[in-house]
């Protein structure tokens, strides 16, 4: 362990859809590999040169910790940080023969204990507990952030999210947070309702080819002011697209393949003047952040335990891919420690 490394012992972790992307082959990485980079956990041994963490202490890992050096980390874009651009694995530590470790998102949370930099710990604020707050360091930063963060999105604001996953319920989760009326929630499945619902949706659509139709029925024709696309495919970034008023936004937070190319033309780029953004990370910066969504945890504004459908042991990590891949459910929470 170096001297600005920190240990820490996992005591939750999240089983997120960019380690499955990452285990079926969408996002290329190193082998081997431990991945796994939403958890919490605590400090159970500090770097010398470490003075910002105790042992002891409850901590959510941050797998995009910014270098603080940077470009974009000075001109006040820490998730876009050069230093974690493209990044999805970090070689650190060695297998039992002396072969290169590599640790997923630079975190490998899918274990017992990790190690990594002082700066991809954040402490944890008392009053949230301590598994649940493996989805702050993931699901949550990212699904509140693209609604608070990226879109800025206002009391009385129409909002849709495309997509029920983890991130995609948490994107519902903010847009209640923010005021937002009407909150439309959308899914392929049509099990993903009552979790909709919980999570503060006011209208559930289930997905179809026409999706736009029905979007706009239910905002007074206009269509939504902002769209958030928490998929990754090309026909349901279209849909979001389409059922987005003009001069209103349209998100993509989810992670798609390079194959699919979507298709715009020039007429419409103009005619509608929608703005077309990504949101990586929520546009989050985790230092600043995590203590904000401690606060809506702790006033119970903000219910972590409705993102969470399962908990699962590490030797159930592979049922959790499986529900991922058939759209069962929301976030598996690994208990470790």
């Amino acid at each position: 362990m170096g001297v600005a490394d920190v240990r820490v012992r996992i005591v939750a972790a999240g089983v997120c859809h960019s380690d499955l992307s990452m285990q079926n082959g969408t996002v290329g990485v190193q082998y081997p590999v431990v991945l796994g980079h939403e958890a919490s956990g605590v400090v159970v041994e500090t770097g010398s040169d470490v003075s910002s963490i105790s042992v002891g202490q409850n901590v959510v890992l941050n797998w995009a910790a910014p270098c603080r050096t940077c470009w974009f980390c000075h001109n006040g874009e820490p998730w876009l940080c050069s230093a974690v651009e493209g990044v999805t694995t970090v070689e650190r530590g060695t297998l039992a023969d002396g072969t290169p470790l590599n640790q997923g998102m630079g975190v490998g949370a899918f274990a017992e204990e990790v190690v990594v930099p002082a700066a991809s710990v954040v402490p944890l604020p008392e009053g949230v507990p301590l598994d649940l707050a493996a989805l702050l360091g993931c699901a949550v930063l990212t699904g509140v952030g693209a609604v608070r963060n990226t879109a800025d999105v206002r009391p009385g604001e129409s909002v849709l999210v495309i997509g029920q996953g983890g991130i995609g319920l948490a994107a519902v989760m903010g847009a209640k947070l923010a005021g937002a009326d009407p909150i439309i929630a959308v899914d392929v499945s049509p099990d993903k309702e009552s979790l909709s619902i919980a999570a503060g949706a006011t209208h559930f659509l289930v997905s179809h080819p026409k999706l736009s139709k029905d979007v706009r029925a239910l905002t007074e024709v206009r269509g939504v002011d902002h769209s958030f696309e928490c998929v990754g495919a090309a026909a349901t970034i279209r849909a979001a697209w389409g059922s987005t008023r003009r001069g209103g936004s349209c998100i993509i937070v989810g992670v798609g393949r390079k194959e699919q190319e979507v298709i715009f033309n020039p007429l419409e780029l103009f005619h509608f003047s929608r703005t077309l953004t990504s949101s990586i990370y929520g546009a989050s910066d985790p230092d600043r952040d995590v203590p904000v969504l401690a606060e809506d945890v702790r006033s119970g504004r903000l219910g972590l335990d409705d993102l969470v459908t399962h908990r699962i042991t590490l030797e159930e990590i592979g049922d959790a891919f499986e529900r991922m891949k058939s759209g069962q459910g929301a976030r598996s929470i690994i208990k470790i420690g």
